[in-house]
């Protein structure tokens, strides 16, 4: 990518990006042209400290020429022992981290400060850019990293971070190298120039990078001048935007990275629009955890940490998705003490393969009965080769189950063994029946009636009191405070 941008002086491929822009273009700027723009900024001044890729980063700057109005330092601390002795060791003995990217900024801005806020600081705004990544190969395509900037907008000013882990999905180290060295650029040149809104940032953010070529797990701002940027709206937008596949909040609604909440855990998810959440929900998930953590009695997992979450598909591209409206929903999910995903996964495999990136352990999807139907359709594995045998491999292995709770109404009651799917499935189903990996968590003498969230919502909607009995009082409350979900005074 540098290679093909190098024919073009980077002061000529700036005012021509200028110009565009004056003449109602949008053409982003080239990585190569934004390093130019801030080296020519003479307020700007800064570190690069880069662990693990190189410092792909900070070549940009240098290739770009006028580095020296810019660039105080740069470090590529590849030995460990080296790079504990700058940062500090990690308890846990690991580099590629939020706590290691957070001890670089602190050195880095730091030493920043102690060194030349006597001889610059009146004039200067200073920063420092900080990465710790690692890159994979063909064989072994797991490059991922955190990636962090920390910056004044005013000299003399108090610091702001923005902060984000990636996942780099280009099979070679090359490509990744590149990869990452451009969203090194943009996010320098984002965090400067670039704070107007949220959209106005993530849009600079992924310029001239390719859609799929990387994930942003994680994204955080932080600090006075960042402060109308709200972490839980910027990272659903990353969902809707399918720049991110996944985002994880716990029950303070505080950003967690997947990776490391999952690791060493075992999984219980429940998928749902949770339009509103519903009390049958609540009992579809304590029930679901218990069975699981009987079935993980007398095994090698006995001991081990679930994690449960309530997980609601964001499909990327969706016209009538509003962040906002999520934002609701995660209130009140996070308010119940519940940790609650977020993904651009339509289909229950996809979600299941996600996990399996990051952990082997037991992983048990808790469901209604009535969810069977679509999971057994064939319909839903058209986009496979393999088809419904596929797409069946995917999400059932012998560390997945589907934990079934009843679906149960004034007429009828359904469960997994009396579940009756087409008759050219017939024998898949009770393959995995007879196995376990679909298996009954409750009997029907044991639940009351299943309330969906879509009957709730259609009685708030018609103003039918009868609702707020299926509901928590807390979500009750707040559906009526904040007049969501149809609710009118």
């Amino acid at each position: 990518m540098i290679s093909n941008q190098a024919t073009t002086t980077p002061q000529a491929a700036e005012n021509q990006a200028a110009e565009n822009q004056e003449a109602g273009h949008h053409e982003p700027m080239s990585p190569l042209s934004k390093a130019h723009r801030i080296n020519l900024d003479d307020r700007q001044y800064g570190t690069f400290a880069e662990i693990g890729a190189g410092q792909e980063v900070a070549r940009y700057f240098f290739l770009a020429g006028k580095a020296s109005h810019t660039i105080a330092k740069t470090i590529s601390a590849y030995d460990m022992i080296f790079s504990d002795e700058s940062y500090g060791r990690e308890k846990k003995g690991r580099y590629v981290c939020e706590s290691r990217l957070n001890k670089m900024l602190d050195k880095e801005a730091g030493l920043l400060v102690k060194r030349l806020a006597s001889s610059r600081g009146e004039k200067t705004n200073f920063f420092a850019f900080a990465n710790t990544v690692t890159t994979g190969t063909s064989e072994t395509p797991r490059c991922r990293g955190w990636m962090g900037v920390r910056f004044q907008t005013h000299p003399q000013g108090e610091f702001n971070d923005v902060i984000l882990h990636v996942r780099m999905m280009d099979r070679q180290r090359l490509q990744q190298q590149e990869s990452l060295g451009i969203l090194g650029v943009n996010l320098i040149y984002a965090a400067l120039y670039k704070r107007q809104n949220p959209t106005t940032f993530i849009l600079s953010l992924v310029e001239n990078l390719k859609e799929g070529q990387l994930f942003i797990d994680v994204l955080k701002f932080r600090g006075p001048d960042v402060s109308a940027f709200d972490n839980r709206l910027v990272n659903l937008e990353l969902v809707h935007r399918g720049l991110s596949e996944a985002i994880l909040f716990d029950p303070n609604m505080e950003l967690l990275n997947i990776s490391d909440a999952v690791h060493d855990k075992a999984i219980l998810l429940q998928r749902g629009n949770y339009r509103p959440i519903t009390s049958t929900h609540l009992d579809v998930l304590s029930q679901g955890l218990a069975h699981l953590k009987k079935d993980l009695q007398g095994t090698n997992n006995e001991s081990r940490e679930i994690l449960a979450m309530n997980e609601m598909p964001m499909l990327h591209g969706a016209l009538n998705v509003s962040e906002q409206d999520y934002l609701h929903r995660l209130k009140i999910l996070s308010s119940l003490g519940l940790h609650v995903l977020v993904t651009q996964f339509p289909f229950y495999y996809q979600l299941k393969s996600f996990f399996r990136k990051y952990t082997q352990h037991p992983l048990a999807f808790v469901m209604g009965a009535s969810h069977l139907n679509k999971i057994f359709e064939e319909a839903h594995y058209r986009n496979l080769e393999g088809g419904i045998f596929e797409g069946l491999g995917k999400l059932l292995d012998s560390n997945s189950r589907l934990s079934i709770y009843p679906h149960k109404t004034d007429q009828s009651c359904l469960t997994a063994k009396t579940f009756t799917p087409a008759k050219n499935v017939m024998h898949l189903y009770k393959h995995f029946l007879d196995i376990g990996q679909i298996h009954d968590i409750s009997s029907c003498d044991e639940t009351k009636n299943y309330s969906h969230s879509d009957d709730i919502h259609a009685l708030i909607e018609k103003n039918d009191p009868s609702w707020e009995s299926q509901v928590p009082a807390l979500v009750s409350e707040y559906v009526k405070t904040h007049e969501v979900f149809g609710f009118k005074k």
